[in-house]
């Protein structure tokens, strides 16, 4: 079976699917919001990403392998047509999973980022991250003082300290740092393919953000030639978090 940890939200044997794929540093409970808004009307598959959660850790990122990964465990699981949502690295990896693999998809929405490279924007999370002394701290308020003197926004280091627990050897990170901040150079890369994905796409960008702009259309365009944009107001890179109801509203009203 894959490496690949899940959690399925079934309603019915007729009824479809959506695949949900939450972002960098995450586990699948970031997207639970998205979750809670679907299961009414579709079979849920909720994922960790690799070196996430509680996923394999593996030896080097790059998009195809994290795909060929996620795509081994659709067809474990025997799924057809199903609909992907990806948010922020997610996204990319939804993005690389429809190309690589069109015949599992049936229609992709990703959420508020481009297949295109990006300039560096995580570097001091991953410095925070690496000051955390896991060997020293006795609880996530302590860890959160370390964290604080790298990462300023408290709603940014709750969402990381989410991925840190404690067993009987210590404390942990749920998501594989080193080799995050190691390859994160490729993670920020653009995703390099001359195929296309010529089923409906739709991405939904938050307002506020500038993961995703007029500047990316064309990259957008070359390889979802079939997509069309949504703007959600009022929202940031986190808009499935912001603005759940209306995320989920447009989701359905696109796979409707």
């Amino acid at each position: 079976m894959s490496n690949i940890h899940y959690q399925i939200h079934q309603n019915g044997q007729d009824i479809p699917w959506i695949l949900l794929i939450h972002g960098l540093f995450g586990s699948l409970d970031n997207l639970a919001a998205l979750r809670r808004g679907l299961t009414d009307e579709y079979n849920v598959l909720s994922i960790d990403l690799p070196d996430h959660g509680n996923s394999l850790r593996t030896t080097e990122f790059s998009f195809e392998n994290y795909a060929l990964l996620i795509g081994q465990l659709v067809n474990e699981l025997d799924i057809s047509n199903l609909n992907v949502v990806g948010h922020s690295l997610g996204g990319k990896i939804a993005m690389q999973l429809a190309l690589s693999q069109a015949e599992l998809i049936h229609r992709l929405i990703v959420l508020d980022i481009a297949p295109v490279s990006y300039s560096p924007r995580h570097q001091t999370v991953l410095t925070g991250l690496e000051h955390v002394p896991l060997n020293l701290i006795n609880s996530r308020q302590n860890a959160d003082q370390y964290l604080q003197e790298f990462v300023k926004e408290p709603s940014t280091r709750q969402f990381l300290l989410k991925s840190l627990y404690q067993d009987d050897t210590g404390w942990h990170w749920y998501f594989n740092l080193a080799l995050l901040k190691r390859d994160y150079a490729q993670l920020s890369a653009g995703i390099d393919t001359k195929t296309q994905f010529l089923k409906p796409t739709l991405f939904i960008k938050g307002e506020l953000s500038d993961y995703l702009t007029t500047e990316h259309k064309a990259e957008v365009m070359q390889l979802f030639p079939n997509s069309q944009l949504k703007v959600l107001a009022n929202t940031g890179h986190w808009l499935h978090a912001e603005k759940p109801a209306l995320c989920i509203k447009m989701i359905k009203s696109f796979l409707a």
